[in-house]
């Protein structure tokens, strides 16, 4: 079964929720440190969506600014940039835009009509896929999905923005809240009307970057079956493996710690020092007498350490049986690439703790350690 990607919608707003104002130059609601954020996001993602008229309002660029991002992404067998892609329903894109002079490969998503203009317009450009008589965004993901997406980075507009969250597509929502006030009738803002999911989100970080508050959001976290409740989080383990500082000798993990429906504690390989594993990240960072974790999940993207190079440290399966963890999800066994014979999951079962495999999960939590042999 084909997995859509990880769904993380970016913006930045005025306080009073606008993305723009009403004047011809484009407003900077973001501030240096920001903008540095948002490059890193950016080298993070497969690829990255804007809307059609973001397109030609703001005329970017889409790239990963970083030399040294770009550098690390090849080194970790990826384009030097992620894939650009613009959604227009009517096909309405100038080929002078910037967006197409630069970076790697090109997408554009348009309806029937909208590729009958484009087919001649953009070619050599960019490859345009039409979705039918209108834009459907959960055939894009499936789409992308297939093409071996993982994560998709969507920048805006407020058109792109609405369907996304009206649809219930978006996994997480970094906003960036600047200490401006645009007050403009006419100024464009994140959100149109639309009908909702009437949920409330899961608010997972909030992030002091300079003068802007930078907020996490998880709009999907309290909502679904217990299966998708369990994706959802596990994919969020699999963001946070993506974090992790890449090493020739250990493998990169991510971690999530739950409770009562809401994430207590996050963790991922080589956090704090080259040795932490992220099972053991995001434990330290709890009381060990914290009452939660008697009722909590910890999702894990690889199956729980039984054995550790260094006597120095508690095996993550023992680190969660002291804990009290009464359940735990992983993505994907421990191959014998550098032990002979992990038996955390074995463990943990046989001290009545609960364990989920999410086999579905395996190859997208597996992605970040290509470099290392999985066999």
């Amino acid at each position: 079964m084909t997995r859509r990607p990880y769904v993380l919608l970016s913006v930045a707003v005025s306080v009073d929720g606008y993305i723009d104002d009403a004047n011809p130059q484009r407003l900077k609601l973001s501030n240096a440190a920001d903008f540095d954020r948002v490059d890193q996001v950016r080298a993070d993602s497969d690829a990255i969506l804007i809307g059609a008229e973001t397109l030609r309002r703001d005329n970017p660029r889409l790239l990963v600014n970083s030399a040294d991002r770009r550098a690390a992404r090849i080194a970790a067998g990826k384009p030097e940039y992620p894939l650009k892609i613009a959604v227009s329903a009517r096909g309405d894109l100038d080929p002078g835009l910037r967006f197409w002079q630069s970076g790697c490969e090109k997408l554009v998503y348009t309806t029937h009509a909208g590729a009958a203009k484009l087919g001649d317009r953009l070619a050599g450009l960019a490859e345009v896929v039409p979705l039918g008589a209108d834009i459907d965004l959960g055939a894009l993901l499936d789409d992308l999905g297939r093409r071996g997406i993982a994560r998709l980075m969507v920048e805006g507009g407020t058109r792109i923005h609405t369907e996304f969250l009206s649809a219930d597509l978006a996994d997480e929502l970094q906003m960036a809240v600047a200490p401006i006030v645009v007050g403009h009738a006419a100024a464009p803002r994140f959100l149109g009307p639309a009908s909702y999911p009437a949920r409330r989100m899961h608010l997972a970080d909030v992030t002091q970057v300079g003068d802007i508050a930078l907020l996490r959001y998880l709009p999907r976290a309290s909502g679904g079956t217990p299966e998708q409740t369990d994706i959802q989080f596990m994919r969020r383990a699999i963001e946070l493996a993506r974090l992790c500082p890449p090493s020739p000798i250990a493998f990169s993990v991510g971690a999530v710690i739950v409770a009562d429906g809401i994430e207590i504690s996050t963790g991922y390989s080589r956090e704090t020092d080259e040795k932490v594993h992220a099972e053991e990240s995001a434990l330290d960072k709890l009381d060990a007498d914290d009452p939660r974790l008697a009722r909590a999940t910890m999702y894990s993207t690889l199956e729980p350490c039984s054995q550790r190079a260094t006597t120095t440290r508690l095996p993550c399966t023992d680190r969660i049986l002291r804990s009290g963890i009464p359940r735990v999800v992983i993505a994907w066994r421990e191959p014998s690439t550098f032990v002979s014979n992990c038996v955390g999951v074995e463990q943990l079962r046989l001290r009545g703790v609960d364990v989920v495999e999410l086999a579905e999960l395996a190859e997208e939590a597996m992605s970040m350690n290509r470099h290392l042999d999985l066999s």
